[in-house]
């Protein structure tokens, strides 16, 4: 009688709990470096420059870095890139945020803190031989929110003029409220202040955020700083590539070569295109076009030209058809790597052109992937407690292969969910339009990863599972009745069109409705360093911490004589102390407040699971 009577309340429960807003959108909660554009960090990047930057200053973010040129700034808080904005003057955008410059949240601790994050401040610039009547101005474009999460009301951005030799250097020139998504908008100001004419005049950006999502945006580009100008000098006049040039690829991101080679035909996209913005008040006649290599034999696949007319202060999309030239199969899994490098060239009509080279590498690996490897937000379920929650991802081969693993990018919550135990799951087929669950193979007890400078963390699997040609499906289980809800996972937001996702909240697969791609991927072959990700070699790494508890200091033992990477973080997610130890060396923790930490690492290529320790 009381099983029914749970069965009964369980129904009611569900009926309630409905079909709607079972999938939720949030805040990415860190950002991995991106390997291929990270450059030194940050603590490297802050010595103070001998000589001042002469007029006139200008940044456009175009160098294809992550952290900022440090011959223009003094700080690296913010970070380049190119997938945050929401249609931007041109390519590269300097990104704010509630995310440190190691990728982790200013503030995890608590979820309603107003308080200043990142800051831009620029290198001196020297202004002293100039004065109010040289009608001096600083100007630059921003945007809230993009392709990120809107700022509140109560946050903002703000400008800081510098001046020389005083006891408050810093004065407040401009402020703007956080809001909703709108187009970039240039702001002007004129320089008129005597003090401010020195040889080591200064400007900062600041942003002040509402630590709810760790994720209010703002973007900034196209900064200008001249002698002579006036409020209407807003025209830009150049010519620029704007949006990441498309894959070549139809639907997958990157696959295996061989994979690729079964079926090319199908594989490929019918073209391969960006975009051009004209920022000229008259219409412009430009050359665009493109190379197309094989970087590691630098054999060349194609290259195609071709010229246009782009109206006056317009972004016009430019394509070409997809090449079909190829180089000769390697073994199974081994990498290779297309680049697309696109040029535009000058001609009398358009003088001098900026951000005249935009590149797209095409990655073929161990791996089929929807997402680009860059996420913008954070995809999770709104479980019901006393159900799993099942999330998959469909993909197709086009011949034969040996799956090996899943790399999963996980969202970072507060507290982190080292203790969240979920599991892989590989079908054949799903219970969805008349299909049946056939599950090939399941394992259990694994949990997420949040290493600084990993995105992706790898899951080779205790034995390889066969695939025959055609459709199957991988993912996650995360149990009922446990403390495993809510994983969040990687979502990239710039990728359209169908998902392929599924999930089942209430015991039956639901087509998932959000844009962008979950971010998962099967893996296959052997395990090796990818071309985009350290990939695990083997099971996750064992190691002991020794004492534990500790009062000045812990070692790790591990099979390994090279050093290991490092994280320690608090029970609320925050990372307190990163760095380098071989085995059996002491990392002194004597600094640590008492109380419980967990450590993660990565060595030769393989990362370990967490194991936590207690701080006297």
């Amino acid at each position: 009688m009381r099983n029914k009577a749970i069965t009964i309340l369980t129904l009611i429960v569900l009926l309630g709990f409905g079909v709607q807003g079972q999938e939720k959108v949030t805040g990415l909660g860190y950002r991995p470096v991106v390997k291929d554009k990270a450059a030194q960090p940050a603590k490297s990047r802050s010595a103070k420059k001998t000589t001042a930057i002469s007029l006139p200053f200008f940044e456009d973010f175009a160098d294809n870095s992550f952290y900022p040129d440090t011959s223009k700034w003094r700080d690296s808080k913010i970070y380049i890139n190119n997938t945050m904005a929401d249609e931007p003057p041109t390519v590269g955008v300097a990104t704010f945020d509630g995310i440190d410059e190691t990728g982790v949240p200013y503030e995890p601790t608590f979820n309603s803190v107003l308080r200043y994050t990142d800051s831009l401040t620029s290198q001196p610039i020297d202004l002293s031989g100039y004065s109010p009547a040289d009608s001096v101005y600083f100007s630059f474009f921003y945007q809230p929110e993009g392709n990120g999460f809107a700022p509140q009301p109560n946050d903002s951005l703000m400008l800081y003029f510098r001046r020389a030799n005083t006891t408050n250097p810093w004065t407040r020139v401009w402020r703007v409220p956080g809001t909703t998504l709108q187009p970039f908008k240039q702001v002007m100001i004129a320089i008129t202040n005597p003090s401010f004419f020195n040889d080591e005049f200064q400007f900062r950006f600041v942003n002040k955020t509402s630590i709810n999502t760790t994720d209010d945006h703002w973007h900034i580009d196209y900064i200008r700083l001249d002698a002579n100008r006036n409020i209407n000098d807003t025209a830009i006049n150049e010519i620029a590539y704007i949006d990441e040039p498309s894959f070549i690829l139809d639907d997958y991101t990157y696959m295996p070569y061989h994979q690729f080679l079964a079926n090319a035909t199908a594989e490929r996209a019918t073209d391969h295109e960006t975009s051009i913005r004209n920022t000229n008040s008259t219409a412009v006649n430009v050359t665009y076009g493109y190379n197309a290599v094989e970087t590691f034999s630098g054999t060349g696949l194609n290259s195609a030209s071709n010229s246009t007319s782009i109206a006056a202060n317009s972004k016009q999309t430019v394509s070409f058809p997809v090449y079909t030239n190829t180089v000769p199969a390697v073994s199974n899994n081994e990498p290779v790597t297309f680049e697309n490098k696109y040029y535009l060239q000058s001609s009398t009509s358009t003088g001098a052109v900026q951000n005249d080279t935009i590149v797209r590498k095409q990655h073929f690996h161990n791996y089929l992937a929807y997402d680009d490897g860059t996420a913008e937000k954070s995809y999770y379920l709104n479980l019901f407690p006393t159900l799993p929650g099942k999330v998959v991802i469909e993909f197709n081969l086009n011949e034969p292969d040996t799956l090996k693993g899943l790399a999963i990018y996980f969202g970072r919550q507060v507290p982190l969910a080292y203790q969240k135990f979920f599991s892989a799951i590989v079908y054949s087929d799903i219970a969805f339009n008349g299909g049946g669950d056939n599950i090939l193979y399941q394992e259990d007890f694994l949990i997420p990863g949040y290493l600084s400078q990993i995105s992706f963390w790898n899951y080779k699997f205790e034995k390889p599972i066969p695939l025959p040609a055609g459709k199957f499906y991988i993912g996650t289980i995360q149990p009922a009745l446990s403390s495993s809800d809510s994983l969040y996972f990687g979502l990239d937001v710039n990728r359209q069109g169908d998902n392929h996702a599924y999930f089942s909240v209430t015991n039956k697969w639901e087509k998932s409705t959000i844009d962008g791609a979950i971010m998962m991927r099967p893996m296959f072959g052997d395990f090796f360093p990818s071309v985009i990700n350290n990939v695990a070699q083997d099971k996750r790494l064992s190691f002991d911490i020794t004492p534990n508890p500790a009062t000045d200091f812990i070692s790790f033992r591990f099979n390994s004589n090279e050093k290991a990477r490092f994280d320690i973080n608090d029970v609320k997610g925050q990372t307190i102390k990163q760095g380098h130890a071989n085995s059996g060396e002491k990392v002194y923790v004597k600094e640590l407040s008492s109380g419980t930490y967990y450590i993660q690492f990565a060595v030769d290529g393989q990362i370990s699971n967490t194991k936590k320790f207690i701080k006297l």
